[in-house]
């Protein structure tokens, strides 16, 4: 189901396929890490350095917690935006088909994210 996901966003979005948050980097760079994973949860830590940013990748459906704040430009199906994040703040999504982001402000932004595991159905 992943893959299919994968594929189907990299379709709409006219790229080659898609990755995942922990897979996609900037400049060959990794900017997020593992911290947890087992059969109900993957926890990453995604930290941006002014400057750095996250290439085009897809999520599956997580909870985000701002570790710390900073200001964002966020590219995604729907355009260019730039987002103040605040410390402390959290959203939930129920998935994104790609996006990208670049820490354009002047002080490192870092994400706690929570991506539950959905049961396969056989």
């Amino acid at each position: 189901m992943l893959i299919l996901f994968a594929l189907a966003a990299a379709a709409s979005s006219g790229s080659a396929i898609l990755t995942d948050p922990l897979a996609a980097g900037w400049r060959g760079r990794t900017v997020c890490e593992r911290l947890h994973e087992d059969e109900q949860q993957r926890i990453l830590r995604c930290t941006f350095p002014p400057g750095v940013g996250h290439e085009r990748h897809f999520h599956v459906k997580h909870f985000g917690y701002a570790l710390s704040g900073g200001t964002m430009r966020i590219t995604d199906p729907s355009g260019t935006r730039e987002v103040r994040i605040e410390p402390g703040s959290h959203f939930s999504s129920g998935g994104t088909a790609w996006h990208e982001v670049l820490n354009i402000g002047e002080t490192t932004v870092a994400y706690l994210i929570v991506e539950p595991k959905v049961p396969r159905k056989e």
